[in-house]
């Protein structure tokens, strides 16, 4: 119970910059605009600022045990699975549907909550493994849910599909970030002092910015639609994904880094990049906006808890 409160007041402040946004962006005078140009910009500028600078010092940060990644996906394909069944059986919707409905209760928000919430929660020591899921994550994911889209409508694969996904994970900041850095780290050059004042400051502000883009996001979608769908993709996602990525981690035998850190990246709400794959194929748009919202919401007090428990059973 100390460690679920220890938690608790630790993540507390970050889930409230969560919720300023949120509050900003219901103001009258707000436009929705601002919240995708400032949305925009810390993607561009500070998330990947903040990569970068800390996979440049690879070389004297502790190595990662690659077999997170076996914990992290592993976990995603095994509760995909589940909810497509529960999708199927609960909710009688089709190949499509099912494949979106899994998608929300395996895919995190984990650049914008996950890499902030690690920093705070685990220390920066934990930072090199949630880097190293965020650079598999998406693409990983997204040919998931496109191979299972695919098979669905047409019981075959489309490798125009997955070549978009690909040209589109590959251009996105945040992996070219991390990518560049961990080359550099590897080779050990030195990034002169001015560009790692810079990367610093904007390192600062990158974690308070990305909490506050989450609330200014989830002002746009509500709750009310489809609330039993919601209700059960928040559930496999706050409680059944991150118990399945604790068992695989301790079953590999993971060390207590790598565990507690795809641990936390597990029990993080749904993330934004699954309402962009009901839009794209026009399926359930309301339960996973409303889905977005309410484990948003929830995971305040459900990370906490899960970050105790696995303390406590570690």
């Amino acid at each position: 119970m100390l460690a679920f409160f220890h938690y608790l007041t630790l993540l507390a402040p970050m889930f409230g910059l969560a919720g300023l946004g949120f509050a900003l962006a219901r103001l009258p005078f707000w436009r929705r605009s601002w919240t995708r140009a400032i949305s925009r910009f810390v993607f561009a500028v500070p998330l990947p600022a903040l990569l970068l600078y800390l996979m440049s010092d690879l070389s004297r940060l502790p190595a990662v045990d690659a077999r997170l990644l076996i914990a992290f996906f592993g976990s995603c394909l095994l509760v995909f699975g589940l909810g497509r069944v529960i999708a199927k059986l609960a909710f009688q919707l089709d190949g499509v549907g099912q494949s979106v409905f899994a998608l929300g209760g395996v895919f995190s928000n984990n650049v914008l909550l996950g890499v902030p919430l690690a920093k705070l929660a685990l220390g920066p020591e934990a930072l090199p493994s949630v880097a190293l899921v965020l650079v598999f994550n998406a693409l990983t994911l997204w040919t998931l849910a496109t191979v299972s889209v695919e098979w669905a409508r047409r019981g075959s694969l489309s490798w125009s599909g997955l070549g978009q996904t690909l040209r589109g994970v590959l251009g996105n900041p945040i992996i070219l970030a991390i990518l560049c850095g961990t080359a550099l780290g590897l080779s050990r050059i030195r990034l002169p002092f001015p560009v790692t004042q810079v990367l610093a400051a904007l390192s600062a502000i990158a974690g308070p910015l990305a909490l506050v883009v989450v609330g200014l996001g989830l002002s746009e979608y509500g709750v009310r639609q489809q609330l039993a769908q919601s209700l059960t993709i928040t559930a496999l996602k706050l409680l059944v994904q991150p118990a399945v990525v604790w068992l695989l981690a301790v079953a590999l035998h993971l060390p207590a880094t790598e565990r507690h850190a795809v641990v936390l990246l597990g029990s993080l709400s749904v993330g934004v990049n699954v309402y962009l794959v009901a839009t794209q194929f026009e399926t359930l748009e309301a339960a996973i906006a409303s889905s977005l919202v309410l484990s948003t919401a929830l995971a305040a007090l459900t990370t906490p808890l899960v970050l105790a428990l696995q303390g406590a059973f570690g």
